[in-house]
């Protein structure tokens, strides 16, 4: 079997990163699964230890921190949130071909200093107005922590050139058939499949 494609999405609050991701993970045909994250915060009433996060305490992330364990890491509003190795291989043994990594553009450049093979999308709105729009209507925002989020969005766009693909998400089955399509084609790399082909070669 072949290698899970190692697939980084990221893109500015209001892009519909979210949204996009489930998509994906609905549909069973791309064999997608995704990467769950550790975290020292403590798990809200809704949450599922091993299934939205994996919950620890400060003592162990940093021991897994200091043995090598961990692909990204961050500290998050005193948080410590990371992603472990270990889920390439549990993308591996559960025999799916594309693992997904929900990170920002700094833990998408620590994931692609460790693995260079890693593939990263970059999920841009179609423009700053319309992610504003889209921002406002959510209304869970003040005024304050709008142009918080506002301005995050800017400094997350400033870091576009550390990915392979943008795609905008102006229409969401637009976006969706294109990032589908980039899973595809990167999936049929030659790189990917030259095993297989040698193997032919030699029967």
């Amino acid at each position: 079997m072949d290698e899970p494609l190692l697939l980084i999405l990221s893109s500015p609050s209001g892009a519909g990163k979210t949204t996009l991701t489930h998509r994906l993970l609905q549909n069973p045909q791309m064999q997608i699964t995704f990467s769950v994250s550790l975290t020292t915060r403590p798990p809200r009433p809704n949450e599922v230890d091993g299934q939205d996060y994996h919950f620890t305490d400060a003592e162990t992330f940093q021991q897994r921190v200091a043995g090598g364990e961990l692909l990204e890491w961050a500290c998050v509003h005193g948080n410590l949130y990371g992603t472990a190795r270990s889920e390439i291989d549990r993308a591996r043994q559960l025999g799916k071909r594309v693992l997904l990594f929900d990170v920002d553009y700094q833990g998408a450049r620590q994931i692609r200093a460790a693995i260079p093979r890693a593939v990263g999308v970059f999920i841009l709105p179609p423009s700053l107005g319309e992610l504003r729009r889209r921002l406002e209507s959510r209304g869970t925002e003040t005024p304050q922590s709008l142009e918080r989020r506002f301005a995050k969005a800017k400094e997350e766009i400033e870091h576009y050139s550390l990915f392979d693909y943008i795609v905008v998400n102006d229409d969401l089955q637009q976006a969706l058939a294109e990032l589908t399509g980039i899973i595809h084609a990167e999936l049929s790399r030659r790189s990917r499949r030259a095993l297989r082909a040698e193997a032919m070669l030699r029967e």
